[in-house]
């Protein structure tokens, strides 16, 4: 089961010979590739942190503030992929992405963990 947690890492790493045969914009591929790896790397290394805290208030504002900052740091990264390579860089960025983001979203909805580390009541 733990393949599948990050089946969003293994499907954009998975697209890289899709793109490289396709023709589709090298650098947007992988300015997308980078912020998603980094985030999620990231993410779950600081969600192993605030599982840790002791302090309900201190766990979920990491976990609020880890939320926000990937964020923030994929969409500089789509707008770095648009404005120093093209604009189809920027639109494959975007896309890898979004494509990423979904597959995240619908498992972290299936596994649903408890982001402030309370034991489950079932």
């Amino acid at each position: 089961m733990t393949i599948l947690r990050y089946l969003d890492v293994c499907l954009v790493l998975a697209t890289a010979p899709f793109v490289l045969a396709a023709g589709m914009p090298l650098m947007g591929y992988l300015v997308g590739t980078a912020a998603w790896l980094l985030t999620r790397a990231g993410a779950a290394a600081l969600h192993a942190r605030a599982l840790r805290l002791e302090d309900p208030k201190l766990r979920a504002g990491l976990l609020v503030g880890v939320m926000m900052g990937r964020v923030w740091i994929v969409a500089l990264a789509i707008l770095l992929a648009r404005y120093a390579g093209s604009r189809e860089d920027g639109i494959m960025a975007a896309a890898l992405v979004l494509g990423a983001f979904t597959v995240y979203l619908g498992l972290s909805i299936a596994y649903r963990d408890d982001p402030l580390g309370r034991p489950s009541t079932s």
